[in-house]
């Protein structure tokens, strides 16, 4: 990260009290199968591999959220949004791993059966 970036760390708990009222777009920058294997109802997914800033919903009455496995590259992708001009700056903080520590819900595919699931 850059030092000039602007990040808004929000928990996990903010992130699904505000997708619950929503208030943002939750963007998850992990790769394909990566999200595939597990993510949070409701995320679109732009990977951070081939990720285009310029691509993103633009939602006029939400806020888009970034999130990935840990944090890390969701803040990436905020400083990269940042740098092509973008006002975003806000990703969930601990990533996914975060959020599943606090048990709150995802869906995950079960490869036994073949199915996706709720969990949390």
């Amino acid at each position: 990260m850059t030092g000039s970036a602007r990040i808004k760390d929000l928990t996990p708990t903010e992130v699904s009290a505000r997708m619950a009222k929503g208030e943002i777009v939750l963007i998850d920058v992990r790769e394909p199968q990566e999200f595939a294997a597990g993510r949070i109802h409701g995320a679109l997914n732009f990977p951070l591999s081939t990720f285009d800033p310029k691509a993103l919903p633009v939602p006029a009455d939400r806020t888009i959220v970034f999130q990935c496995g840990s944090g890390k590259r969701s803040a990436m992708a905020v400083e990269r949004c940042q740098q092509a001009g973008l006002n975003i700056d806000c990703h969930l903080a601990g990533g996914i791993s975060e959020w599943m520590a606090a048990g709150l819900r995802t869906t995950v595919f079960d490869p036994s059966t073949q199915t996706t699931r709720r969990a949390g």
